[in-house]
């Protein structure tokens, strides 16, 4: 199997040149570029299978770049690591919403960079006999339908428009209506055991889910918030 391709864009010679060194030695193939404009255009003309993308860039910043590729059919789904700076909350959360897969905060450890990279790629290739067996899945609750075999979200019959995250958690969650799940459980089922991100996490994702659902017609309060505990889908009163 040909070593997988990873495509790290950062303005910053001395980083780009660690993370390559580092990364070829763990096995991967690794492309560097120094801009945002680069790195979307190189995305249009070669397959990448994992995107490392700093947020804080001279030009197009990271965040602009990774609306762009959630914006195209071809990379909707490309797993991407943001490169954080310290301090930099705002963006971090930010990130998360648009349907970034982890972060980083710099300086980072090299080690913990390619066990974070190979996390994430285990969660986004799985096998297509698990594929297969939850594409077999569709849920609905009310005016909501989720299709698991075409990846599509539908309220009264019209596209929810969904990053690849926010899809699979709604699932989970309308799947187990009344069921509620913890944060870490959600973690566990949706980012997978090996997940090395924040609870927090979590919370972004719903948050985004609820505005996406109240801009289609529906109470966002179908996902509830259990106290102390995590979050269920209720079924909206008739």
């Amino acid at each position: 199997m040909a070593n997988q391709r990873i495509l790290a864009v950062d303005d910053e010679e001395h980083i780009l040149e660690l993370i390559e060194y580092n990364l070829v030695k763990n096995g991967f193939s690794v492309t560097t570029v120094s801009s945002g404009e680069e790195a979307l255009a190189l995305l249009e003309k070669e397959p990448f299978d994992l995107v490392l993308l700093d947020i804080m860039m001279e030009g197009m910043g990271g965040i602009e770049v990774l609306k762009r590729i959630r914006n195209q059919k071809e990379t909707k789904d490309m797993p991407v690591i943001l490169l954080t700076a310290r301090g930099e909350e705002i963006d971090k959360v930010l990130g998360l919403e648009m349907g970034a897969d982890d972060y980083m905060a710099k300086p980072f450890g090299v080690h913990e960079l390619a066990a974070r990279i190979k996390a994430v790629l285990r969660r986004s290739q799985r096998t297509t006999a698990e594929e297969e067996r939850e594409h077999k899945d569709s849920v609905h609750a009310g005016r909501l339908t989720i299709d698991k075999e075409t990846r599509e979200a539908m309220v009264d019959g019209k596209p929810l428009d969904l990053a690849l995250k926010e899809f699979e958690l709604l699932y989970l969650l309308v799947k187990n209506k009344g069921f509620v799940f913890s944060r870490d459980q959600a973690l566990e089922q949706v980012w997978g055991y090996d997940y090395f991100g924040e609870t927090r996490t979590v919370d972004v994702h719903i948050r985004n889910i609820r505005k996406k659902l109240e801009e289609k017609g529906m109470n966002p309060d179908c996902i509830k918030t259990v106290r102390g505990v995590g979050y269920k889908f209720q079924q909206e009163e008739s």
